[in-house]
């Protein structure tokens, strides 16, 4: 039986209260298949919705996905003045109000030539610099500062403790890559995308932001939804690891209002853009999961290596957990003194979960049944089968796939 989204209201309201907090956004009402709501901040982020004392001019390249529907409402209850850049396919009933130029970043950048803004966003989620370099180039003259939106995959190098931006960034000798390949890993095209945009503002004109896995409401990816959604289904849930593996995300909307919060101060730099400040254990995120929900839910902890053997990949059927060895040590072992020191904030778990969740239940009942990550029912309860028979000594662990 399907869950809507009222069942999920009603269940967990009435056993926590835990939406009375004002999480989730009355924008998600009604979500129809592929469309991403505008879901502004929530009661514990409230304050900084009030007007800025200086509105800026926006443009926000692309806008209309997952991440920049949260910027724009953010922007906008902020007193900003925003423009989107897209082709206009993606979401386009979106803010009605809000002035939108069509054009295509491959091939036609028309429309932003002549015209001038304060800051610049650009949310492109691809990794091909030369996007970069034709809008930086054509908008370093009349506009004042260019924001660019990376990745933590950037890093060649995520075995330290803790992790900052000190450490090194993929370069085509690190992943050795020919300098004229037309295709790049992902980390690399980012970290090169990077450096072009400083090229062309100035490092004193340019942000920089290094997202990790962007979780909350709107997500297309279900790289965290998985586990809300799992854990709300009940019963026996396949938990890898054995709890303390350190996990740092960020909620979509703390991440939206810490960027325009960032373009009003007028800064400059590169930054990490994960959370909590101190690492959270996988134990402490699945069980922080579980307390949103009504369902009886009982975790099994199930060894690392049994895990990958199982073929339970982490990020992809695992998602969210990726074991803290191997060179991933400080994957989620970030030092955010800087970030902290600048305002970025993370609101509770609890909040991030329910949002999820609502906004999850707001979809159609055939994209609930087809997360797009994590491990189907069946493969996990095979899994907990071959683990407990492992664990009996009834069979050998090359077993396990």
């Amino acid at each position: 039986m399907t869950t809507t989204r009222r069942d999920f209201l009603t269940k967990t309201a009435a056993a926590s209260g835990i939406l009375a907090t004002g999480s989730a956004s009355a924008a998600l009402a009604g979500c129809a298949a592929g469309d991403t709501p505008a879901v502004g901040g929530s009661a514990e982020a409230g304050a900084g919705q009030r007007q800025a004392a200086n509105p800026l001019k926006i443009l926000i390249l692309g806008g209309t996905g997952f991440i920049g529907p949260h910027q724009v409402e953010y922007a906008l209850a902020r007193g900003h003045e925003v423009t989107l850049f897209n082709r206009g396919r993606t979401n386009a009933h979106l803010f009605p109000e809000v002035e939108k130029l069509v054009g295509d970043r491959e091939s036609d950048l028309t429309a932003l030539e002549g015209r001038s803004w304060d800051a610049v966003v650009d949310n492109s989620a691809t990794n091909a610099p030369h996007w970069v370099e034709a809008s930086a180039n054509l908008l370093r003259d009349t506009c004042e500062r260019y924001i660019f939106v990376s990745t933590r995959s950037v890093y060649a190098d995520t075995s330290r403790i803790p992790m900052s931006i000190d450490a090194p960034v993929w370069t085509h000798e690190l992943a050795g890559v020919d300098p004229g390949a037309e295709r790049l890993p992902y980390g690399l095209g980012k970290a090169l995308s990077e450096q072009i945009a400083r090229d062309a503002f100035g490092e004193d004109r340019t942000i920089v932001f290094r997202p990790g896995l962007i979780i909350g409401p709107g997500d297309p990816t279900d790289r965290f939804t998985y586990w809300p959604v799992r854990i709300h289904r009940g019963g026996e849930v396949l938990a890898p690891g054995d709890g303390t593996d350190p996990v740092q995300i960020i909620d979509v909307r703390d991440f939206g209002d810490w960027l325009v919060r960032m373009a009003e101060a007028g800064e400059s730099g590169t930054y990490n853009v994960v959370g909590p400040r101190t690492p959270r254990p996988m134990a402490e995120l699945l069980y922080g999961i579980r307390a949103v929900t009504t369902a009886e839910t009982t975790f099994t902890w199930v060894d690392t290596d049994f895990v990958i053997n199982a073929g339970l990949r982490p990020y992809g059927e695992m998602p969210v957990w990726r074991p803290a060895r191997d060179g991933a040590e400080g994957f989620a072992r970030f030092d955010l003194t800087p970030e902290v020191e600048k305002g970025l904030t993370f609101r509770s778990l609890a909040d991030t979960t329910a949002a999820t969740l609502e906004f999850h239940f707001a979809r159609p009942p055939e994209r609930q049944a087809a997360l797009r990550a994590g491990v189907s029912a069946e493969r996990e309860r095979e899994v907990l089968d071959l683990w407990r028979a492992y664990r009996a000594g009834s069979m050998p662990d090359t077993d396990v796939g």
